[in-house]
């Protein structure tokens, strides 16, 4: 069914880069955020495509942060959430780079992947049970603004992780907690996901994952490394290949 194993009654989606390109805009706000940080004290700046992919995405931010900033040899106090965003904390950095998120997002433009929209579409129709599952604590406002909010059952995000006390991705504990609610078991689940760090959750979970790949190259064969059952350009092959 949708191109998933018979067994699947569950899809759990990514948000950025799967059902919407959030992926890009979070890319600008994370290198806006590093460069300025790393400019101010003379270092290297933030790859977009090697720093982002390998230290930042999928992940919760403060992890980001922590993450790409231990792979440069730098360490900042924690901090708080409430840190304003030019306190030089991880939290600091961290809610620098949601402000800059947030003001691209008011800036309009953000539309859902129209080959997402209908698989969702598609999968409803065919009664599969619905999530989202991301690390991003905007997840309401996206799928509200893009019109997706309908078409899903449960959302767990940031701020699920932070109410509930639950492992970011690398680790399984959204999908797991995705699942929960929505009464299915994980081996009757399939992850959605464009991250490598989301892949290595779906896999670590006990899920069927499909990595969904829409960089190429290098990336394939990561999403393939860290666990994807199946790779796709987009979730409109998955359709292709059911008719």
């Amino acid at each position: 069914m949708l191109g998933l194993p018979d067994h699947v009654s569950a899809c759990l989606f990514d948000l950025d880069g799967v059902l919407t390109p959030t992926a890009v805009i979070h890319n600008k706000a994370w290198t806006a955020t590093f460069n300025e940080f790393l400019r101010a004290r003379g270092l290297r700046e933030f790859d977009p495509v090697h720093d982002y992919n390998d230290y930042v995405d999928g992940k919760p931010r403060a992890a980001g942060v922590r993450d790409f900033l231990e792979s440069r040899g730098i360490s900042l106090p924690e901090g708080t959430p409430d840190d304003p965003p030019d306190a030089h904390t991880v939290n600091g950095l961290g809610n620098r780079k949601n402000d800059l998120l947030l003001e691209l997002l008011r800036q309009g433009g953000l539309k859902p992947y129209p080959s997402s929209v209908t698989y969702l579409q598609r999968a409803q129709r065919a009664g599969l049970r619905r999530a989202v599952v991301s690390s991003s604590a905007n997840t309401l406002q996206v799928i509200t603004s893009t019109g997706l909010a309908g078409l899903l059952e449960v959302q767990v995000d940031g701020v699920t992780i932070r109410e509930r006390g639950l492992s970011g991705k690398p680790a399984p504990d959204t999908f797991l907690e995705a699942a929960r609610e929505l009464g299915v078991e994980p081996a009757h689940a399939a992850v959605f996901e464009d991250a490598l760090a989301g892949v290595a959750a779906g896999r670590a979970g006990g899920f069927f994952v499909v990595g969904v790949d829409r960089l190429g190259g290098e990336h394939t064969e990561g999403l393939r490394r860290s666990g994807a059952d199946v790779v796709v350009p987009d979730l409109g092959k998955l359709l292709e290949e059911e008719s």
